[in-house]
């Protein structure tokens, strides 16, 4: 099935779709030059797809191509940057400690 991931700023969230099913959401906060992401949620009926990986390597590569920064409040962001150490300098250095990173 192919997915797709868009970020619908109306809601301020990207979306994951799998077909043209919404299969899970990381909802986010803008403040200037930051990008809080706060809720990540993929639906029971799509786990261990791997969607949620996706979800959160699509988002954190659109804030990179935007110049931003991220503060990953939400638990799952935040263990997906631990896992992938490539994506930590998009946590402002002076923050890397606040969230364990």
């Amino acid at each position: 099935m192919d997915q797709r991931v868009v970020n619908n700023q109306a809601e301020s969230r990207f979306e994951i779709f799998s077909g043209d099913e919404l299969a899970g959401f990381a909802q986010y906060h803008r403040f200037r030059d930051e990008v809080a992401f706060i809720h990540t949620e993929i639906d029971p009926r799509f786990e261990g797809k791997g969607l949620g990986s996706a979800l959160a390597r699509a988002a954190l590569d659109t804030v990179r191509d935007a110049g931003q920064h991220v503060l990953p409040f939400c638990p799952f962001i935040r263990g997906w940057i631990t896992k992938h150490p490539e994506y930590v300098d998009l946590v402002p250095q002076d923050q890397r400690a606040r969230f364990g990173l």
